[in-house]
């Protein structure tokens, strides 16, 4: 397949998840260390406005590596947290989730539970602080589980005296990376909740219920802005080279799936995942529950897929098929 022929492959991939109602809109940006390779937007934002690439779209699960992650990551390199530290060092917690490290916390082996419905009876910082407070069931388990990285947020804001928004958005130094994002007619929408179309708001519960910021999901983006931030990240000025290496080279096996492995934080391909029959475990990524996905080559090539899926129905799993496909082109050609 010739270079001009392949792109075309994507596009009508793409289009094809517009056409059949996966999503109204997508954002796609491949780049590499050199900058962007391709860059396009597609369909609209609601069925009537176009989509730019300017758009901000509800990051939702990859708010946990751009923002909980990254965080996490820092202050492991200034010493102030190790992998070996457990819960209980830094919040007043039961005595079972106080044995929990931040190892587990990162790799979703606490045995913690998946999601909480304690959204529907609290709000703001009185749901953080019980839904910190929930316990281990199974520790050891490779259970995916946002609850892990709303604790790990929780201690970040302990670590360094800040609220967490305050502390990431220091640190990303991105100029259309935010919670809470003002300019809502830039935003894709999402769900309908108590009536409404959310836009500018996080479909994740949890976080919405909490205020719009978590540690699980919340952040608003661009495509440009995510390029941005793993251009930063490959070389080196977020943290480390040593420190990233660690967090996207350690692989923890799910004993009872040993196609399932995870990386510190971050996803690692799985087979018939979301980054296609290319993908190997050198990659690192994370995908969104709203439509978003993003892989990273260690040489640098990166894939940025940003959708809002949520728009037409929230459960709705074609996605994955879209995704993956769109990720077999690329790879297949570029890698």
């Amino acid at each position: 397949m010739s270079k001009t022929n392949f792109w075309k492959r994507v596009d009508e991939i793409i289009y094809s998840g517009i056409d059949e109602k996966v999503f109204p809109g997508a954002v796609l940006l491949v780049g590499d260390l050199n900058g962007v390779i391709y860059e396009k937007a597609y369909g609209t934002l609601d069925e009537e406005t176009p989509v730019e690439l300017s758009t901000l779209y509800d990051l939702a699960s990859i708010t946990k590596v751009i923002a909980t992650t990254t965080a996490v990551m820092k202050l492991l390199e200034e010493g102030r947290l190790t992998l070996s530290d457990s819960v209980g060092l830094f919040l007043d917690v039961p005595e079972e989730k106080a044995k929990v490290t931040i190892f587990e916390l990162l790799t979703h082996t606490s045995g913690i539970q998946p999601y909480s419905d304690l959204w529907r009876i609290l709000r703001g910082e009185q749901l953080k602080n019980e839904v910190i407070r929930i316990q281990p069931t199974c520790r050891g388990k490779m259970q995916y589980s946002c609850l892990n990285f709303i604790t790990l947020m929780a201690i970040v804001e302990q670590i360094t005296s800040q609220s967490f928004d305050t502390y990431v958005l220091s640190l990303l130094d991105l100029p259309n990376t935010l919670f809470r994002p003002r300019e809502v007619e830039r935003c894709a929408p999402t769900s309908v909740r108590d009536g409404k179309r959310l836009r500018g708001e996080p479909d994740d519960e949890l976080a919405y219920y909490m205020g719009g910021v978590s540690g699980n999901a919340g952040l608003f983006s661009t495509a440009r802005d995510i390029h941005t931030y793993v251009l930063r990240l490959l070389k080196g000025e977020y943290v480390t080279k040593n420190v990233l290496k660690l967090f996207t080279e350690t692989l923890v096996q799910d004993p009872s799936d040993p196609n399932t492995k995870r990386h510190l934080g971050w996803m690692a391909p799985v087979k018939g995942g979301s980054s296609g029959d290319f993908g190997n475990e050198r990659m690192f990524g994370h995908t969104g529950f709203t439509g978003t996905s993003l892989w990273i080559t260690p040489e640098g090539l990166h894939v940025i897929l940003l959708t809002n899926k949520c728009f037409y129905d929230r459960w709705d799993q074609r996605i994955q098929r879209i995704r993956m496909l769109v990720h077999n082109v690329i790879f297949a050609n570029l890698l």
